[in-house]
């Protein structure tokens, strides 16, 4: 199994949790590794496995929220010819495939309690039974496991087994989000920078300009790694100009002519019946001195000017941090940036 992706960090949150896994890995027991989606769980899992005294024998990956509820013991397990519906011959299940090595199951807290009954037997008596035998099969697998949830909740809302989960946090390995790796942003923004570079066939890497950087370490990442790679790399591709890359799109869905939805319009047309079954108020007059006044100007340049003082006062008001004023406009953090530089008030 060849990998193009690295494990990339250098702040102590990060190198703590991969500190960690390698300690586990030299253990042959299971672990459960944490994260929310997209800061590496995979890769954890991998790592775990090659710095394992298996890791010359196959690492096997089930993702179980990929399949219905009604194939998951299939394909965990396998099955005999004729076991069901279009069974017309046996087949291994992953735990046969992962014999002597490592079954890495991603979305653990997604199986049905009727597939959590026979992984805890699995686990616990390194046996399978296929779908449709009688015959038990001895099995030698280490299992990793990974979730985004909090699975002593689930617990106690009885959606997941207690002692299933008991069994398989031999050792915990939560991986931090990148928003707690702020060190670690430029590092793999310059490492996902050049390889996009390179890929499309740029003779150099000009980095990334002071205005990018500021966007890509202020934003919080709620994708993480992966999000995070995405936006990098779609900059890379859309700069045509000379020097340092400068323009970062964080939500490629941010445009003026996006569609509104079905949920949006029927919501509206929701609204206008009920405004139109009430009685109509007088709405409240707009505080005129609120509104600078421009002696001779024109709608247009009025307009730009109280949206330019709007900015100035919700700046003022958010100690000029513009994460906060935009949170606070309802606007995206590349929004504000936008109007700001239209109003120039960016610096230099």
């Amino acid at each position: 199994m060849e990998r193009t992706t690295q494990v990339i960090g250098q702040s102590s949150a990060f190198l703590d949790t991969l500190e960690r896994a390698s300690r586990a890995a030299a253990l042959d027991r299971p672990v459960l590794v944490i994260g929310e989606r997209g800061t590496g769980k995979e890769l954890v899992a991998e790592r775990l496995h090659r710095l394992s005294p298996r890791w010359d024998q196959p690492l096997v990956i089930m993702n179980c929220a990929a399949l219905p509820e009604t194939l998951i013991e299939a394909e965990l397990f396998g099955h005999e010819a004729g076991a069901f519906t279009g069974a017309t011959r046996a087949r291994a299940g992953r735990f046969e495939e992962a014999d002597k090595g490592t079954l890495f199951l991603d979305e653990l807290g997604t199986l049905s309690m009727a597939a959590q009954d026979r992984l805890l037997r699995a686990v616990e008596y390194g046996e399978i039974t296929r779908i449709g035998s009688s015959r038990p099969i001895r099995v030698d697998v280490r299992i990793v496991a990974a979730t985004n949830e909090h699975l002593p909740d689930k617990v106690d809302r009885h959606q997941f087994r207690a002692d299933l989960l008991d069994r398989l946090s031999f050792e915990v390995v939560t991986i931090p989000p990148l928003r707690a790796r702020p060190g670690d942003v430029m590092v793999l923004a310059e490492h996902f920078g050049r390889r996009m570079a390179s890929e499309i066939g740029w003779d150099d890497w000009p980095g990334f300009g002071p205005e990018a950087t500021d966007a890509l370490t202020q934003y919080r990442w709620p994708g993480n790694v992966r999000e995070l790679r995405n936006v990098v790399e779609r900059a890379v591709y859309r700069w045509e100009r000379d020097g340092p890359i400068e323009q970062i799109e964080i939500d490629p869905f941010d445009s003026p002519y996006r569609p509104r939805g079905r949920g949006a319009g029927s919501m509206n047309a929701q609204r206008r019946d009920q405004a139109a079954a009430e009685p109509v108020e007088a709405e409240a007059p707009v505080a005129v001195d609120a509104v600078p006044v421009l002696d001779g100007a024109d709608f247009k340049t009025r307009v730009s000017q109280f949206e330019k003082t709007l900015l100035q006062r919700a700046m003022a008001e958010h100690r000029f941090n513009q994460r906060a004023t935009a949170d606070g406009l309802g606007l995206t953090y590349d929004q504000l940036r936008h109007a700001l530089r239209r109003h120039g008030m960016l610096g230099n």
